[in-house]
């Protein structure tokens, strides 16, 4: 070693600056260091401990560093940790895609990997689009639901709802056209009125000009980042079956709503629906590694299926189907079948402790859809950028729980291992809050 490197003072290094996401960080609180976790609770760098009740952006499902999946990766990794999966293929890709299809309906068939929820939204608009192309059609919009979030990249922001979160890149954005997304709660009178005022919507978009569809999206029971917003399974049937009149390609992203997050397996389960494609992710690993799927029907999959080169669709990443992914997969999948009671006892018990603020004067709009629930504070100001987001979620920290409000919508999203105790104890906490407020 150059005597004169290892005996100079390591005075001028740089330090990273750490741009984390959805955050301002000129004014936003600067983040908590997390030394480790354990089932539902986080510990940081103070040793102080905090309740995970978003299940970490909603990706941890079986509760943090589970020694199941934890061995899975470990012994994968002894054995073939990434290899290229054009030309290739391996036993823990195709037992998980196997795996998947056997909860799925029975339509869906295909199964595409990528690694994360906006990638494999991408991937099924890619593929609704080309299938027409590869048909000799070119269908130049898409449709979706006002409010809807899909993801970050630009397919995904396409057809999500407009905001200031797409505001910066609205001219290169495709062409969508919006529905407007009946949410209902706890008492609502006029749910079949706007729920047909949407459908009415839908129809005549479709019969105006039913070629100009490549497909419809939408998150299947409940929109996550619009407010934990609620629709009913009679809604999302009608969709479909409208879907299925004109001929247009109907596309679930179940990032959110997938692996028991509605009380059942998947939201199309629930709601006895077949997509012609469904993207899946967030849960798929149980919150361990990132990893995605679309699946698609048989003939969807038959319209790239050809000797012309040009019907094919190039679309991969360096790691597609990453063998530690897929591991982690299969031993989150194992830990599912357990915790298949759990997660369907979730939504009674979440009426249960919502009741308590049934009659809050400063609450409202009550809603539960299997292990997700939600309320909402009364507000002159609704919406995403109220302050009171920052307020609450700060109250939270500092009594030990992590809640990040979206807007003025308090919402849980709990791994299947929280304790009623635990949870009791959440629900107590944001009764405090409130009433600090």
């Amino acid at each position: 070693m150059d005597k004169n490197i290892s005996q100079t003072p390591q005075t001028n290094q740089k330090r990273s600056l750490i741009w984390h996401p959805f955050t301002q960080a000129k004014t936003d609180p600067l983040p908590l260091k997390v030394k480790s976790a354990q089932g539902v609770w986080l510990t940081l760098e103070n040793d102080r401990q905090i309740l995970d009740v978003i299940s970490s952006w909603w990706v941890n499902l079986h509760g943090h560093s589970h020694p199941t999946i934890a061995e899975a990766i470990y012994e994968q990794a002894k054995t073939l940790e990434q290899v290229i999966f054009a030309g290739f293929t391996h036993d823990p890709a195709e037992q998980l895609a196997d795996r998947l299809l056997t909860r799925l309906p029975d339509s869906l068939r295909a199964v595409f990997f990528s690694d994360n929820g906006s990638t494999a939204v991408e991937v099924a608009l890619k593929m609704a689009y080309q299938f027409w192309v590869n048909q000799g059609q070119k269908r130049s919009a898409f449709l979706a639901f006002e409010n809807a979030y899909h993801g970050d990249t630009f397919g995904a922001m396409a057809v999500g709802g407009r905001s200031l979160f797409t505001q910066p890149f609205e001219d290169l954005l495709v062409e969508v056209d919006f529905i407007p997304f009946p949410e209902t709660y706890w008492g609502d009178l006029r749910v079949e009125e706007t729920e047909r005022e949407s459908l009415n919507r839908l129809e005549k978009k479709l019969q105006s000009n039913p070629d100009r569809y490549a497909a419809i999206l939408i998150e299947p029971l409940v929109q996550g980042a619009a407010g934990m917003r609620m629709c009913r399974p009679e809604f999302l049937q009608q969709v479909v079956q409208c879907c299925r009149n004109w001929n247009t390609i109907v596309i679930l992203d179940e990032v959110m709503t997938g692996f028991g997050r509605t009380g059942d397996w998947f939201a199309c389960v629930k709601a006895n629906v077949s997509p012609d494609i469904i993207c899946l992710s967030k849960g798929l690993t149980g919150g361990f590694l990132p990893l995605s799927v679309t699946i698609a029907t048989e003939e969807i999959y038959q319209a790239f299926y050809s000797d012309d080169l040009t019907k094919t669709l190039y679309h991969g990443h360096s790691y597609t189907a990453n063998p530690l992914g897929c591991a982690a997969g299969l031993a989150s999948w194992q830990l599912l079948q357990l915790a298949e009671p759990r997660f369907r006892q979730l939504e009674h018990l979440h009426h249960h402790y919502l009741t308590a603020f049934q009659n809050h004067p400063l609450v409202h709009n009550y809603r539960v859809t299997g292990t997700i629930a939600a309320l909402e504070l009364k507000s002159d100001r609704p919406g995403y950028f109220n302050k009171i987001s920052g307020i609450i979620r700060q109250k939270a920290i500092e009594k030990g729980v992590l809640l990040r409000p979206l807007g003025t919508i308090i919402y849980l999203l709990p791994p299947y291992c929280i304790l009623d105790s635990e949870l009791e104890l959440v629900y107590r906490v944001i009764m405090e809050i409130i009433s600090e407020l």
